[in-house]
């Protein structure tokens, strides 16, 4: 099942708390970029955020974005800005540590 364009934007409008986030779409679903760092993506109407060391604190839990795919955590609560702010962050600079190994 495909992402709406409706949950798309409001998802965007809920991570408007960072600037430099950008959405690109990908075979029916939705890429997420912070600082040109791919963190995570809408997957099936779910806000799904790559799983690092640094935001496993948060206690999501996680799901499979598709088929064949690695899990990732899952983010229901996208009306907490602030908490959706620190898990981007978090998990971003969990990514940029990975990369620096």
């Amino acid at each position: 099942m495909a992402t709406t364009k409706e949950f798309r934007d409001f998802v965007v409008q809920s991570l408007s708390c960072l600037e430099e986030i950008t959405c690109r779409s990908m075979m029916g679903e939705y890429l997420l970029y912070y600082k040109g760092l791919l963190f995570g993506g809408i997957y099936d109407g779910r806000l799904l955020v790559k799983i690092t060391d640094t935001n496993k604190a948060f206690g999501m839990s996680e799901e499979i974005p598709y088929k064949g795919a690695k899990p990732m955590f899952y983010f229901v609560e996208l009306e907490n800005q602030k908490l959706l702010k620190e898990v981007v962050l978090a998990t971003c600079d969990g990514l940029r540590q990975s990369v620096k190994k």
